[in-house]
């Protein structure tokens, strides 16, 4: 065998090309996020993905990442997307099902699937292809860009016994939860993580939802609202993702596009590692600032239930691709849940007790 088979032989490090920095094609991307820097459970995953990238591509391939407001205003995101502003925007799906109601699927439905089976419903069970077929009416083509995990209920200035305290609120919640909601009585507002606080602060909204502990004791919640509900029923393993523009991806090479679609698998696994370690910490800092941990109630729990089961059928008879798509996600949900549910509830019951 010559030496030159011999070198093709030999294994390359991790990250390392055949092709050095100054050969490579020279790519420059912008990343619109629907989120401020200070989130860095959400945002810090662009970041890590613009790392990643230039990384594997000794710096030729350059993703420059601007949060929301910067580029274009944060409920905009997916729209810049489409025309050209930002080659990838980081966003959610449920933002934008004013363009396709379908897309509330890509981010999570109300009691619907935890972190786990959402991961495993998009990446194993064909819900990223379904899913792929609605965004490409707009050029776009989506990717995992991680998941909060369980999310709380929200922050609200007075206690909420009954579903009937619902009427007449006026609370912060975007997505299928939002219409649910609606059908509960509440006046539901969209807003964009910094316009909350402020419309929290002069009396614009009672209540509000975001994330979790971490990202909600930056935004500062607890010091007007001290009621912190939780299940956050409507967001029981929302997906964040990453919107590339078809165009953009098209015009890359072939080890460009591999590389940006591993750094994404990368980049995508840092988000629930880091809500899973900073969520506890800072759930305990929030309870020694005086904030009252409150459950639901069974009353809510279950109007809200038939509130959502009969808004996802409601779409369901009016669009075949919603209907399509439901069905597809019922069917893996059914047989998800008879698992999870019979085996690790039983371990989380016993053990968690």
């Amino acid at each position: 065998m010559s030496a030159s088979a011999v070198g093709a032989l030999r294994p390359r490090t991790a990250g390392s090309s055949p092709v050095s920095g100054k050969q490579r094609e020279r790519v420059e991307w912008r990343l619109a996020s629907s989120f401020p820097r200070t989130l860095d459970g959400i945002y810090g995953v662009a970041e890590v993905l613009a790392a990643r990238v230039s990384a594997m591509t000794e710096g030729a391939f350059t993703i420059r990442c601007h949060q929301a407001g910067e580029l274009v205003p944060a409920l905009q995101v997916m729209d810049a997307v489409q025309q050209g502003a930002a080659e990838i925007g980081q966003s959610a799906g449920y933002y934008y099902t004013g363009k396709n109601p379908s897309l509330a699927f890509d981010t999570c439905i109300p009691f619907g699937l935890t972190a786990r089976q959402q991961t495993a419903w998009l990446e194993q069970a064909g819900g990223r292809d379904l899913l792929r077929a609605v965004y490409a009416d707009f050029g776009v083509r989506n990717y995992s860009c991680g998941n909060t995990g369980a999310q709380m209920g929200g922050w609200f200035r007075e206690q909420v016994a009954t579903a009937a305290d619902l009427k007449g609120l006026r609370m912060r919640i975007p997505g299928l939860g939002g219409k649910a909601m609606d059908r509960l009585g509440v006046s539901v507002q969209s807003l964009a993580a910094g316009d909350i606080y402020p419309a929290l602060e002069r009396g614009a909204i009672d209540a509000t939802e975001w994330v979790g502990p971490y990202d909600d004791e930056k935004l500062g919640f607890y010091e007007i609202a001290k009621n912190y509900y939780y299940p956050g029923w409507w967001e029981p393993g929302p997906s964040l993702s990453f919107m590339v523009s078809q165009r953009a991806y098209d015009s890359l090479s072939a080890d460009y596009r591999a590389i940006l679609e591993a750094a994404i698998d990368q980049a995508a696994q840092v988000m629930m590692q880091r809500y899973d370690c900073e969520n506890p910490r800072a759930l305990k800092r929030l309870l020694d600032k005086g904030v009252v941990l409150r459950r639901f109630s069974d009353d809510v729990l279950t109007q809200a239930r038939a509130a959502s089961r009969s808004l996802v059928d409601d779409e369901a008879a009016a669009d075949p691709q919603y209907r399509k798509i439901r069905d597809h996600w019922r069917a893996f949900a059914a047989e998800s849940t008879r698992w999870l549910g019979t085996n690790e509830l039983a371990y989380a019951s016993f053990a968690w007790s």
